[in-house]
């Protein structure tokens, strides 16, 4: 694995770019979706939410390329990207006033204690899974120069036609000199949902993710993702520690195998003790080395959103040029402080953030 040559920031007008779907998610809390009386609506997206981290957290220019369906759900969205700082790139669609095309909603209860999280979607007539290679035009958007892009496995499951929209994204992103990473976020209902009859949604999500991993350099998974979500066989390895990244890191000379150009491998590793309890690390492989992160116990108010957290604040840490060791721990520690706050997106300083990485505590701050 090659180190990570990045682009001068002088020389680009955005840090980063994202390519994905805009969601909202509708949260009652703690209580069951058919007991609740009110709901908590969150704008989110994997691809979006670090997008939102790495402007409101860390200072970056950010944007995001998506879909727009332009009746009020839509608006509400735009509003918050506005609000989060991040610069948007819309196919924009009408709504017929009846069936959509819509945003998409996920719903999720936090569950408490022994009573797991449920979450379960409505991405019927999604926008975002009309988009096609033809929705953006990406020679003016790259014009000025971006120095990431960044997109994932949740997004390429949308459509037959969103993975060939995000590979044309990447090429034209490595053309300019951007670095590109890909969340795998293997989710087997989506794969199921766009395969054909007789197919295995398996080997349809295996094929296509493998298709666009060949042209990344960063990439986000662990060791299930790895092997669900990409075919790849690692050696058997036994171990009862959740937090042990020897199964992680015995996968990296076959990830190099199969995909020689990827410079740096990286995840988060949790053992859900309780819903609101979990030990938390990570794990960091770059350039033939492995990293990780200390282990710390996380008093969890919203677990979603943590992995995006950790990837916003590792890659912000690699923007910067901060030395690996460095850069997985501001990963870490800001998706460690995204899941004490309700919703997807961060409301972490870069100082808080950067306290918990060299060390800090929960002391009270006076």
């Amino acid at each position: 694995m090659a180190s990570i040559p990045l682009m001068n920031k002088e020389d680009a007008s955005l840090d980063f770019l994202s390519l994905g779907a805009l969601v909202v998610r509708l949260d009652p809390g703690v209580v069951p979706f058919e007991y609740a009386q009110n709901l908590d609506l969150h704008v989110s997206g994997g691809e979006y939410n670090v997008a939102a981290n790495l402007s409101r957290a860390f200072g970056q220019r950010t944007a995001i390329a998506s879909a727009m369906v332009d009746y009020p759900v839509g608006q509400k969205i735009e509003s918050e990207v506005r609000r989060m700082g991040v610069q948007a790139f819309y196919k924009r669609f009408a709504h017929d006033g009846v069936r959509g095309p819509n945003m998409a909603h996920v719903y999720s209860d936090r569950g408490q204690g022994l009573r797991a999280p449920v979450v379960f979607y409505n991405r019927s007539n999604e926008a975002a899974s009309f988009l096609t290679e033809e929705s953006f035009d990406w020679d003016a958007i790259f014009a000025n120069k971006v120095r990431w892009f960044h997109s994932g496995g949740i997004f390429s499951a949308l459509s037959p036609a969103i993975p060939s929209l995000i590979i044309r994204a990447m090429k034209k992103a490595k053309e300019q000199g951007a670095i590109i990473s890909f969340d795998l976020n293997y989710r087997e209902k989506l794969w199921k949902s766009i395969a054909d009859a007789g197919q295995d949604p398996q080997k349809v999500a295996q094929e296509t993710l493998s298709s666009i991993v060949e042209h990344v350099d960063v990439l986000i998974g662990n060791e299930e993702d790895l092997q669900l979500g990409l075919g790849l066989k690692g050696p058997e390895v036994h171990k009862s520690d959740k937090l042990d990244p020897s199964s992680f890191y015995a996968m990296m000379e076959t990830v190099s195998k199969r995909f020689p150009q990827i410079k740096a491998v990286a995840t988060t590793m949790r053992e859900v003790q309780s819903t609101n309890r979990h030990r938390w690390s990570a794990v960091l492989y770059l350039n033939g080395k492995g990293y990780q992160a200390p282990t710390c116990e996380l008093d969890i108010l919203d677990r979603v959103g943590g992995g995006d957290g950790f990837a916003s604040g590792l890659i912000y840490g690699l923007l910067e040029g901060k030395k690996p060791e460095e850069a997985l721990r501001l990963g870490w520690a800001h998706g460690a402080l995204l899941t004490s706050y309700p919703g997807d997106t961060t409301m972490a300083s870069l100082a808080q953030v950067e306290a918990l990485a060299q060390g800090g505590s929960a002391r009270i701050q006076r």
